[in-house]
């Protein structure tokens, strides 16, 4: 067993391992990113799927299993290892590309999302709270913007990339051909150097001051100020975003962009998220975190916005680009402001609770999607997501609490202590 007195909490100071996990994110990412630019001209293409609420079911499920997974994942760290959940995320990862590239109807496609969600679920949970462990207190935006870097860059590459290969080869299937490396070197890396960081949890939680909740389910989904403001956030983040995964193509197309445009468009904006949270995670270290998360929903509200009222190319472009930036803002900083108010042994549960409600958001905005688009058409359904992105972030910048001071925050806050806190 290790000594826990001889580790060390630090992104420098656990460097080999932290960057191992970064790696690992990116094929997680990069699963996702199969899928981003295609799946409506492969749902016309190879099935004749072309109505919204049956296009946008994929993403329904996809949202679903990985909600579920988020979940589990807080719950199962109490009986298995991060490193087995992150090996099992990989198992389910394995016969994704499989079932698109042989795909014999849509069901074939509805239950490969729903590995592909158990995959994210588990695989991109188990890298952030192991970076969390790995970094400790100190640069935690930094890692998170780090860890959400690689994987979303991963996402907006390989929605490039699969655009790319679809339009060249003029076989959409053929889009899918690299997940099959990418989910075997994700399983191959992770068996073979990952190591667990339960040494380093003990070793925060002799050092931390921060107070149990009472209730984790109440406090992360609603009763504390900053983590139910986050976890409305993040849901409403991801509802729009899986709103704009399943009909930004859509609208693209019907716009009279080519497949290979709508691939790079559809790119820019996960590929902007990805590099600036390089940047914006490490902001929430130095700055208030409330200012960074209000800004960044406003910023996306107004983007989409922009979507529905534009047709010009280069408007396009600069509406994805701020729609990636005012992403960045917020992602890193979510996970960041979960960890920062939640005691070790219970962020698993806390962060699992909050990436539940904000994965779920997927799911709210491909069933919006499908039937208000059916019904209204798509830049209607755009209009009301921006509405309902702005409104979220007025709530955080009325709502959330600034301060470094993690006792007096938590209770200015509202958090329900433990006796004895």
């Amino acid at each position: 067993m290790t000594n826990t007195t001889d580790i060390k909490l630090g992104l420098r100071e656990n460097a080999t391992q932290f960057w191992l996990l970064v790696l690992i994110n990116g094929f997680v990412g990069a699963m996702v990113g199969l899928e981003r630019s295609v799946i409506p001209e492969f749902a016309e293409t190879v099935f004749g799927i072309s109505g919204h609420t049956a296009l946008l079911s994929f993403i329904v499920a996809f949202g679903l299993a990985k909600s579920v997974a988020n979940m589990l994942m807080g719950r199962l760290t109490v009986r298995f290892t991060r490193k087995q959940l992150l090996l099992i995320g990989w198992l389910f990862a394995l016969p994704v590309p499989w079932l698109l590239l042989y795909a014999g109807n849509w069901g074939w496609v509805i239950f490969a999302n729903l590995l592909l969600g158990l995959n994210q679920g588990l695989a991109w949970s188990a890298t952030v709270v192991m970076k969390i462990d790995l970094v400790g207190e100190r640069n935690r935006g930094l890692a998170m913007g780090i860890n959400e870097f690689a994987g979303y860059l991963a996402v907006g590459l390989v929605a490039f990339l699969a655009g790319y290969i679809a339009s060249t080869t003029g076989v959409v299937t053929y889009a899918f051909v690299p997940g099959i490396a990418f989910s075997i070197l994700g399983l191959l890396l992770t068996w073979f150097f990952v190591r667990d960081t339960h040494a380093h949890v003990l070793t925060e939680t002799a050092q931390t001051r921060i107070p149990l909740l009472r209730s984790i389910w109440k406090d992360t989904t609603w009763r504390h100020a900053n983590l139910g403001s986050v976890t409305l956030s993040g849901f409403v983040n991801n509802m729009n975003d899986g709103i704009l995964w399943g009909l930004l193509p859509v609208l693209l197309m019907a716009k009279g962009y080519s497949l290979q445009e709508v691939g790079l468009l559809a790119g820019i904006y996960p590929a902007v998220w990805g590099i600036g949270q390089l940047v914006t995670g490490r902001l929430g270290d130095f700055l208030c975190k409330k200012q960074l998360l209000s800004m960044g929903m406003l910023l996306q509200g107004v983007a989409i916005g922009v979507l529905f009222f534009s047709q010009a190319y280069p408007v396009l472009i600069g509406a994805l680009v701020a729609l990636g930036i005012g992403t960045a803002l917020v992602y890193p900083n979510f996970l960041s402001v979960v960890a920062e108010n939640t005691h070790p042994a219970q962020r698993p549960q806390s962060l699992g609770i909050f990436r539940f409600w904000r994965d779920f958001g997927y799911v709210a905005g491909a069933v919006a999607a499908g039937i208000f688009s059916d019904l209204f058409g798509v830049e209607i359904v755009l209009l009301g997501t921006a509405v309902l992105t702005i409104g979220a972030g007025v709530l955080s910048e009325v709502r959330m609490c600034c301060t470094k001071k993690l006792l007096w925050h938590s209770r200015q806050c509202g958090i329900d202590l433990l006796p004895g806190a």
